[in-house]
């Protein structure tokens, strides 16, 4: 029997607590693997839970327990995470954690502390929800140099901005509406401004091209800047505006991590995406390219990530663990991290006050567009691959017609 403990008994702490006894069975006969909780850790009275008698309130129950043999960090944030688990990695204790916030800053030094004390440090839930990707980049696409990731990968915004397509909704009521069902936090801001999504990718990158990437080197924008217009000229013309996260490398060798909103066309996968659901396309040089679609979040969803890593952990324990990356600081990251103006593509325009002829002076053969109740003085289009360098430099000229400006997904 496998002893574990669960830090953290909020949304996904709860989750995972449940999913292990309502499966407990179903997991043994799959796996051979025989779960049950020791220790939660938790604050907050549970004496009004089925777990009362699992409760403890001192980190130092389950370090000093030889029986615990795999932690589930599920608290979230960094201080009191980031100590726990660096003291259960250094007592040969596996970890495993949804808690992407304390991978992207610190999951080079953890995984170097697992590695030396034959443990496991996993992480699946951290990035996907339900979705399986880290496993599969690591051992399904062994074969394979991987020389990009994109995909859809913050239900929350993914559903706004479904509700913005579908529904005409403005931005405001859309988020307000993800707040009633449950879908946005009640500070969305990590959502909206693409912060979450900007960690998953500080992960994906550091695993695929093997040094660590920290979210400050990687080039973010939201969707608050988004509009029902924006919505309504990329439904007519056959796509959708999705919030890509995505990394690719480039010629110089550099990587180039980013965040955005992006006009996405209809033959595109992405496009078809819809309310809090998640994509992850990996590309590679002997698959091409292959996608992962779920659910990226909520309670059961991700317990379900959370729980498999607590098997493999119990499974593995005591073997060889090939996953880590190379340890850098951020200041060194802009030997391998590009400048997201070093990037190329086309770009979604809407201005007021600008005629044709003006447009085609400035960006050259763009294809316009259109969409139903446009204004007389407004226009819309699609302008042709150059540099974001390039780009900004043209928009700078008209900053003052400028209504705004969104990236096409090109993969």
């Amino acid at each position: 029997m496998a002893k574990i403990a669960v830090l953290g008994f909020g949304v996904v702490g709860s989750g995972t607590v449940e999913l292990i006894y309502k499966n407990r069975g179903a997991i043994l006969k799959k796996t051979g693997v025989d779960l049950d909780i020791k220790y939660i850790l938790e604050i907050a009275d549970m004496s009004g839970t089925p777990y009362a008698d699992k409760q403890t309130k001192d980190i130092n129950d389950i370090l000093n327990d030889d029986e615990v043999i795999t932690v589930a960090e599920v608290m979230g944030g960094i201080t009191h995470a980031y100590e726990f688990t660096k003291e259960c990695l250094k007592r040969g204790k596996s970890v495993v954690t949804s808690n992407k916030e304390l991978v992207a800053h610190k999951g080079a030094e953890l995984l170097k502390l697992a590695n030396e004390n034959n443990c496991r440090y996993l992480f699946e839930a951290s990035v996907g929800g339900a979705i399986p990707i880290i496993r599969p980049i690591k051992s399904c696409l062994a074969a394979n140099e991987i020389n990009g990731l994109a995909g859809i990968l913050n239900g929350t915004t993914n559903f706004i901005l479904t509700k913005m397509l579908k529904e005409g909704m403005d931005f405001s009521d859309a988020l307000a509406l993800a707040s009633k069902l449950g879908y946005a936090e009640k500070d969305p801001t990590d959502d909206v401004e693409g912060y979450d999504a900007s960690r998953k990718i500080c992960i994906l990158s550091s695993l695929i091209f093997g040094r660590h990437v920290y979210p400050e080197s990687v080039y973010c924008e939201g969707i608050t800047k988004i509009t029902a217009e924006d919505a309504a000229y990329a439904e007519n013309w056959g796509g959708a505006v999705k919030l890509i996260g995505s990394v690719k490398e480039l010629e110089n060798g550099k990587i180039l991590p980013m965040v955005r909103p992006s006009f996405v066309c209809g033959g595109n996968p992405f496009s078809h995406i819809s309310d809090v659901f998640n994509g992850i396309a990996v590309y590679g040089d002997a698959v091409g390219e292959v996608m992962f679609y779920g659910r990226g979040a909520g309670k059961m969803p991700t317990a379900s990530a959370v729980t498999a890593d607590i098997i493999n952990a119990v499974q593995t324990r005591g073997e060889s663990f090939p996953l880590e990356w190379e340890e850098c600081s951020a200041a060194s990251s802009k030997d391998y991290i590009a400048d997201y103006q070093d990037g190329d593509g086309a770009f979604y325009v809407r201005v007021q006050s600008m005629t044709e002829k003006q447009i085609t002076e400035l960006f050259g053969a763009v294809e316009f567009l259109t969409r139903a109740s446009k204004p007389e003085d407004e226009s819309a289009f699609i302008t042709p691959s150059m540099t974001e360098r390039v780009f900004n430099e043209k928009i700078a000229q008209i900053k003052l017609n400028l209504l705004n400006k969104i990236k096409v997904f090109e993969e």
